[in-house]
């Protein structure tokens, strides 16, 4: 080894956000001029600078460079030791590398934000908001939450009562709010209430929110209800006094001696003959009085709103390259299908996309697409059709959310657009045919998806 190296010192620490600086002194041993460049390796490396990245030493000189650690205010700096190197490559000696190693150690620091969604829930019995609690610390949190509100009018049901959350992820946590008093009749009531995210060592986080409690029966039923009521008093009362019972003024007659010989009676009228008129011709029989069968309208198959079927209606209208789709949303199930950039989910509802359903036109090759699914896995393979066919990735009605969908067409670009929970729309993306990517990205791992837009 034609090199002598010292790092001074061999182990520092640094605040995320901050910066350490580290000596590193060299002498050069060998017995001609040699120049030296310096590489950080390591997985700290995109965070380390060397000043000057080269130099040059006579034989038998000493130099030094500083190596300056700058890690940033993120999760993706990991609290606690991480080891790094310095590579140090001779010019006139290449294969004499020279590595030494050192320690740095980055402080923890937490960071946590939280938001109800929706803000304001309604309801008659309960309210449902959903609490989203975001690390964005370098080190785990546990935290536990509670509920509370001015006048203790409402209870609260938490689940999960305490999560913990890694570093750059999010939980969510369902919640149920119930009034302790039932409104029967009246307008509806505001009442707000906050959620407290607790962690050990530290003041909670508030989030407050608001519970539109309404009445149980509408003021213009109860108004209703009470004119019927009356109504039928007044019925009832007039029914009693028209039934009163009538006294007959009739005398008894007095009874005439019986006669020997009865008359005899005369013959009763004979009754007219009735005649009973005859129906009407039914519209339907046939002219001529044949009596013939009726003949019902055959009706029209109703053709199902399919990503395929509208794909097809598209291109008899407009021929050339189309996109359909739908989603079936958490809650509301299938929705209508669009097309060519129209929005298929919602949006600031909270209501994840538990499936798509997809198809194309006029592309040879048609289309294919997968899906990051919430219980952290892709879909077992690609989903792949030829034109005009459907494609449908995620399984309605299963709770299971899509969190990335990953669509991409064998002739052309597709481009497209994703609406994801409490980040609006992302960017819109599009492939790169015959590059390194030739497919599209939309929604983030982690947090659900909630809308969606294509183009081809």
């Amino acid at each position: 080894m034609s090199l002598w190296t010292s790092l001074e010192p061999a182990s520092t620490t640094v605040d995320a956000g901050g910066t350490a600086t580290v000596r590193l002194r060299l002498r050069n041993t060998a017995d001609v001029v040699d120049e030296y460049r310096f590489v950080p390796v390591g997985e700290i490396a995109p965070y380390v600078t060397v000043e000057p990245p080269s130099l040059r030493l006579y034989p038998g000189t000493t130099g030094t460079v500083h190596l300056t650690f700058a890690p940033p205010r993120t999760p993706d700096a990991t609290a606690g030791p991480n080891p790094y190197a310095v590579q140090i490559i001779p010019t006139e000696y290449p294969e004499s590398t020279v590595v030494p190693e050192g320690n740095l150690t980055i402080t923890p620091f937490t960071e946590m934000r939280a938001e109800l969604v929706p803000h304001t829930v309604k309801g008659r019995f309960r309210g449902r908001p959903r609490l989203a609690i975001d690390n964005f610390g370098n080190t785990a949190l546990t935290v536990s939450v509670t509920g509370n509100d001015n006048g203790d009018q409402l209870s609260y049901d938490l689940h999960p009562a305490n999560v913990r959350i890694e570093p750059g992820r999010a939980a969510f946590v369902q919640a149920s709010l119930r009034p302790r008093r039932l409104i029967w009749f009246g307008h509806k009531q505001q009442r707000p209430y906050r959620l407290a995210v607790r962690r050990s060592g530290s003041a909670p986080l508030d989030v407050e929110g608001s519970y539109i409690q309404r009445g149980f029966l509408p003021r213009w039923l109860a108004t209703l209800l009470t004119l019927l009521c009356t109504l039928a008093l007044a019925f009832v009362a007039l029914w009693f006094t028209a039934a009163a019972p009538v006294t007959s003024q009739a005398t008894a007659e007095v009874q005439q001696p019986v006669a020997t010989a009865l008359p005899t009676p005369a013959a009763p009228p004979t009754p007219a003959a009735t005649v009973t008129p005859s129906a009407p011709p039914s519209p339907t029989q046939t002219a001529g009085g044949g009596g013939g069968a009726t003949t019902k309208p055959s009706a029209k198959p109703k053709i199902p709103d399919t990503a395929a079927n509208a794909v097809k209606r598209a291109a008899a209208i407009t021929p050339g390259r189309h996109i359909c789709y739908r989603a079936y949303v958490a809650d509301l199930g299938w929705q209508h299908t669009v097309c060519d950039g129209g929005v298929a989910g919602t949006e600031n509802q909270s209501r994840a996309i538990e499936a798509l359903n997809i198809a194309v036109s006029g592309i040879d090759g048609g289309d294919a697409a997968t899906a990051w699914l919430s219980t952290e896995k892709y879909l077992p393979a690609w989903k792949a059709a030829p034109a005009e066919t459907d494609i449908t990735v995620g399984t309605p009605g299963s709770a299971i959310r899509l969190e990335q969908v990953v669509v991409s067409t064998a002739v052309g670009v597709v481009c497209g657009n994703g609406y994801i929970l409490g980040q609006h729309w992302q960017t819109q993306t599009c492939d790169d045919p015959g590059g390194p990517r030739s497919w599209i990205t939309l929604g983030k791992q982690g947090i659900q998806l909630e809308a969606v837009q294509f183009t081809v």
